[in-house]
């Protein structure tokens, strides 16, 4: 197979990953009542970083604005609460309240329990994301993630 046929193979499996982790996420979205972006929102949250509007906006590729209405609405369904940044009080910090962390939780256990990844070994996913991330973002590989 040359690089070419190769290179388009791998696009075509990335898509073919995010098409089925996206149907999964929409029936749990639809069940919760939020929309494909919002639960998006809560799985970028979930890594329990500091988060302000803009980077999530960064995150999710949108404006700034964009990102503001999301919060607004997840915060007045009770999921989220702006507080003030610890070291700049000008800057919101978007934090899930225990409401949001309780669906986030159901988001990030129902990915999981169907996760196209399951059925592969420790060691074949730890492999996986070793070149996820160094594709991603340019990260070498750790020992943790190679083995």
């Amino acid at each position: 197979m040359d690089d070419a046929r190769l290179n388009e193979e791998l696009i075509d499996y990335l898509f073919a990953i995010r098409t089925r982790v996206h149907g999964e996420l929409k029936e749990l979205a639809r069940e919760a009542g939020l929309t494909d972006t919002q639960t998006d929102v809560l799985w970028r949250l979930s890594r329990g970083e500091e988060m302000t509007a803009r980077r999530l906006a960064e995150l999710l590729g949108c404006d700034a604005s964009t990102a503001t209405s999301m919060i607004d609405r997840l915060e007045q369904r009770g999921l989220v609460r702006r507080v003030a940044h610890p070291s700049d009080r000008r800057v919101k910090v978007i934090q899930l309240t225990e409401a949001g962390c309780a669906l986030r939780d159901r988001v990030v256990e129902h990915t999981a329990e169907h996760s196209p990844f399951a059925r592969l070994d420790r060691e074949s996913r730890l492999r996986l994301h070793a070149l996820l991330r160094e594709v991603a973002v340019g990260a070498a590989p750790t020992d943790e993630t190679t083995g």
